[in-house]
């Protein structure tokens, strides 16, 4: 039996169950935890542990301004603030408060995950 063949039902199986993935969370919760909670708070209402430290101050990204703005450029907001195209106050922000954040390589799906997983929580904190 060809290899192709024998592989046909794990991969059927796997696009199958992709969607429950990210349905739950998994990397775009994943990412916001480790990645955006230290300011934003895991409620993403700018109260994590760094909020106050930065100038201008951590935003809470629940409100009604800041919903519109994701859904009017949906992706958009994510990858312009993790790309930091306007300055380096996030990195300063967490040097000046000696928070170690990893190198992280930045993929399409990643934007994607974090997107999706942002409009999800802002949206059940109306």
């Amino acid at each position: 039996m060809r290899l192709d063949k024998l592989l046909l039902p794990f991969s059927a199986a796997a696009l199958c169950f992709t969607p429950l993935y990210g349905a739950y969370g998994g990397n775009g919760e994943t990412l916001f935890v480790e990645r955006c909670a230290m300011c934003h708070g895991t409620d993403a209402k700018g109260s994590g542990p760094l909020a106050g430290k930065s100038n201008p101050p951590t935003p809470d990204l629940t409100t009604p301004a800041f919903r519109k703005r994701l859904a009017d450029y949906p992706g958009v907001i994510v990858s312009s603030v993790i790309l930091r195209p306007n300055g380096d106050l996030i990195p300063r922000t967490l040097k000046e408060n000696g928070y170690r954040l990893p190198p992280h390589a930045w993929t399409v799906k990643d934007f994607r995950d974090l997107n999706e997983h942002l409009s999800g929580m802002i949206h059940k904190s109306k």
